[in-house]
């Protein structure tokens, strides 16, 4: 068990038994899930923000490297099996 799930067990001992009492391990599962989420923070709009201008500027970089290998490879396969290359057209 965990650091995290042991604490919020509040001591009780773990049963040996895997299979007895399903839904108390059920109400502990969902009991470490609400622990776990009352430790979220969000982040401030600034931050939101800053998260999202990262990831907008981190998939245009991702877009330009795929879109010339796409390019890049297709010109070679054009060129290795004689057929037309894509500026012949």
């Amino acid at each position: 068990m965990t650091e995290t799930a042991a604490s919020s067990s509040k001591g009780r001992p773990a049963k040996k038994d895997a299979k007895a009492n399903f839904f108390a391990r059920i109400a502990l599962f969902m009991r470490q899930v609400i622990g776990e989420l009352k430790k979220v923070v969000a982040p401030t709009r600034k931050e939101l923000i800053n998260y999202t201008l990262v990831v907008l500027v981190f998939v245009a970089i991702m877009m330009v490297i795929v879109s010339l290998l796409d390019i890049g490879f297709g010109t070679v396969v054009s060129w290795v099996f004689g057929g037309i290359a894509p500026g012949d057209r």
